[in-house]
């Protein structure tokens, strides 16, 4: 097996250094991105829960017009 030269060893250190540094800088950007999309998520199913609500409301309104309408043709 062949040694490697003396003179290489600065040269890898700073090689693994680096490459250190680029998976730290990926995983925190890789986890910036994710917890950005979870909170988009939520965000989301905060808006449907607040537009089903909504729509409950709505059809609540609409039956009680239907009723009211209904009462005054009988009326």
């Amino acid at each position: 097996m062949e040694r490697i030269p003396e003179m290489m060893f600065p040269v890898l250190g700073v090689a693994v250094l680096g490459l250190t540094t680029i998976c730290v800088v990926a995983i925190v950007c890789w986890y910036r991105a994710r917890d950005k999309e979870l909170q988009l998520q939520r965000e989301m199913r905060i808006r449907e829960m607040e537009h089903q609500q909504r729509m409950r409301e709505l059809e609540v309104e609409r039956e009680k017009a239907k009723a009211a309408q209904l009462h005054e043709r009988i009326a």
